[in-house]
């Protein structure tokens, strides 16, 4: 596939560090791989690309970079456990996770590629990846979508201080050539104001003030007045004090929240009880947190998960968190979109919910939710956050494609399981 224009200033830039910052669809991973095999096709080089984990790293860039270099004959043998591939003139392309990034010390590159590297641990750079880079004199290309003023925009702002080695790009994502414009019009018409800019324009947004900006009581808090259907949704946030959950109704376009459960000194077992006590004939569906796999806040030493699927409760639930920001901008899409659609509505009796959605704000000069304390406003909108993160996600999730749902058959009592497979 040829290069688009944005791409091609890109490869031509001389220095020896280039900062891009792009819309999704940018073609991002189309270029990475270019510039791996342009800087491996001299013999004896180092080359490495490195992901914020080692499962993206597998996910996102070595089927399609084994797959061109296999196509171009270059490959002399491959590692799929190690993710490296050894070409016939004695280069070697490896790719790795940032997630163990103490491991990468002590080795020379020649060329480095960091993708998505605004989710990269900046000690990873700072620490480890640029030393590997002194004895060689090579190079890194830095690939991503901004995210807040942390330190991706730090680096992007090092050209205006060291042009002659640093040099920075912005291409919006119809600047790629990828994406029709009636693509980035759907976008327009269903994100945030703010996510947009983000994820489409590249722009970096500042994250101030509170979590849930999206959310005004004088639009969004309106009354349930239809039959409850059968089928409920559950967002479960566990927690010894509080426990805390709340109730939805799928609509056409999106949710409508008709109730909450905060229970302080609980359990999961306690939560069961009280879901079922006030909807007894109703099938609930549960978005739980992920870490209720193995977390237990029963006493029976059971998880989390386990008491839900034994109560007959459906889960649905990634096998690892998604990034928490990407979880706060589907909330707020959801709320009210570029184009000012509403989707999100809560019911006036959710009292908890309202006041987490109203008084959560950041840590002042991050993008880190302030938790902690006497005034922790986390837990009902973390319930909340886990199932329309799920339902509705604005970004594709980190966590493989399908997963199995356990569902235990309601009425009976041998502990028979059923489960299916659902591509998220």
């Amino acid at each position: 596939m040829p290069l688009s224009a944005a791409q091609q200033s890109i490869i031509l830039a001389p220095q020896r560090f280039i900062v891009v910052v792009s819309g999704r669809r940018f073609g991002k991973t189309h270029l990475g791989i270019r510039q791996l095999a342009y800087h491996a096709r001299k013999p004896f080089q180092t080359v490495w690309a490195v992901y914020p984990s080692y499962r993206q790293a597998k996910m996102v860039g070595w089927k399609k970079l084994k797959q061109r270099l296999l196509d171009l004959r270059w490959v002399a043998k491959f590692n799929e456990t190690e993710l490296t591939l050894d070409l016939k003139n004695g280069s070697t392309i490896s790719l790795k996770g940032a997630d163990n990034y103490d491991s990468l010390r002590g080795v020379g590159i020649n060329f480095l590629l960091l993708d998505e590297f605004a989710d990269v641990n900046p000690e990873a750079w700072y620490s480890t990846l640029r030393p590997t880079l002194s004895d060689t004199g090579g190079g890194a290309l830095f690939l991503g979508t901004p995210k807040g003023l942390n330190w991706a925009y730090d680096l992007w702002n090092l050209e205006k201080e060291f042009p002659d080695e640093w040099r920075s790009f912005q291409f919006t994502t119809i600047d790629g050539g990828r994406v029709p414009p009636e693509e980035i019009e759907a976008a327009r018409r269903t994100l945030d104001p703010k996510s947009f800019r983000q994820e489409y324009l590249a722009s970096f947004e500042t994250d101030t003030g509170r979590v849930y900006y999206a959310f005004d009581r004088k639009e969004h808090i309106k009354t349930f007045d239809q039959t409850l259907p059968y089928e409920l949704h559950w967002g479960i946030d566990f927690n010894i004090s509080p426990m805390s959950a709340v109730l939805a109704v799928r609509t056409h376009q999106g949710l409508h929240i008709i109730d909450e459960i905060s229970v302080m000194t609980s359990n999961t077992d306690e939560l069961v009880r009280e879901i079922l006590d006030r909807y007894p004939k109703h099938r609930h569906v549960c978005y739980p947190d992920p870490a209720g796999s193995a977390q237990k806040t029963s006493a029976g030493g059971k998880t989390d998960h386990a008491i839900l699927r034994s109560a007959g409760f459906t889960l649905l639930a990634p096998r690892s968190h998604n990034p928490v920001r990407d979880g706060i901008n589907a909330v707020n899409s959801l709320f009210c979109s570029e184009s000012g659609l509403k989707r999100l509505y809560i019911a006036p009796q959710c009292k908890y919910l309202i006041t987490s959605l109203e008084r959560l704000v950041y840590k002042e000069g991050t993008s880190i939710p302030q938790k902690g304390g006497t005034n922790d406003y986390t837990h009902m909108g973390d319930a909340l956050r886990y199932m329309v993160d799920y339902l509705f996600p604005i970004t594709n999730p980190v966590h493989e494609p399908e997963v199995k749902l356990w569902t235990h058959k309601l009425g009976t009592n041998d502990g028979q399981q059923n489960y299916t497979t659902r591509r998220l």
